[in-house]
């Protein structure tokens, strides 16, 4: 069963459908940069050290759908190990709704890996319907970088860190221009830094989780930046808020 989800502002609407739930998803014309996460009431970004935990089924639909509306689904490759990522796909549901509108039937994978410490055996390469991007630092081995460019376009963007403007362009250059970042806290905090980030999407599960797990961005930042709300849903108890770049 489809789980329910109304809109409580900016003005009340009950048990939306997918249509009217991706109408509000839609990015502008141009380059856009969407994180998506889910958390605690007490901000933990992780339950037993992953975050699909933390989600029920509302926030699966809204996972499912964010992807359906990107180009391109960016992740940091200690998620990738740690919530099992395999080959991207999305539902049947959100293929048909791609091909109708002249896209690829699935949104690319970009995993951001600076050392290449990488699976070339794991199913995010071998189950790909697209061919994914990795994006590295100059740090990578160039032999393994090699070797991992018959399984992906592997774009160098940095020496020692990440450059976040050369990784993005890498995929604007490949007309991945609506970009879906999964996570994980240390990539967000980077795109935070470089002032990146146009949209968060953050699902807050009605639960206290208390430990020591991770907050959803992690890093240095030079000073707070600001967002302004945009909308709020609801299932049950769980909430599913969007922001916007202030």
């Amino acid at each position: 069963m489809t789980p329910r989800i109304d809109q409580l502002w900016p003005e009340p609407m009950d048990d939306l459908g997918d249509d009217e739930l991706i109408a509000d998803l839609a990015a502008p014309r141009g380059p856009w940069l969407r994180v998506n996460f889910v958390a605690s009431v007490d901000g933990a970004a992780t339950t037993a050290g992953v975050s699909g935990g933390l989600g029920d089924a509302a926030d699966k639909r809204m996972f499912e759908l964010l992807r359906r509306v990107s180009d391109v689904v960016l992740v940091g490759a200690g998620t990738v190990r740690a919530e099992g990522y395999v080959g991207l796909r999305v539902s049947a549901e959100s293929a048909r709704w791609r091909e109708r509108r002249g896209m690829p039937a699935h949104p690319v994978f970009a995993i951001v890996s600076g050392s290449l410490d990488l699976d070339p055996a794991s199913p995010i390469f071998t189950d790909a319907p697209v061919r994914p991007v990795v994006i590295v630092t100059a740090r990578a081995d160039a032999a393994r970088r090699e070797r991992f460019s018959a399984l992906a376009d592997v774009v160098v963007a940095g020496e020692g860190t990440l450059d976040v403007a050369l990784a993005l362009a890498a995929l604007h250059e490949r007309g991945l221009v609506h970009v879906l970042n999964e996570g994980g806290p240390s990539l967000f905090g980077a795109l935070i830094a470089a002032d990146a980030v146009d949209e968060l999407c953050l699902t807050v599960a009605a639960r206290l989780e208390a430990g020591d797990a991770p907050r959803i961005a992690h890093g240095a930042l030079e000073a707070p930046a600001g967002l302004a709300l945009e909308r709020v849903l609801r299932h049950e108890s769980t909430l599913l808020l969007r922001y916007s770049r202030a």
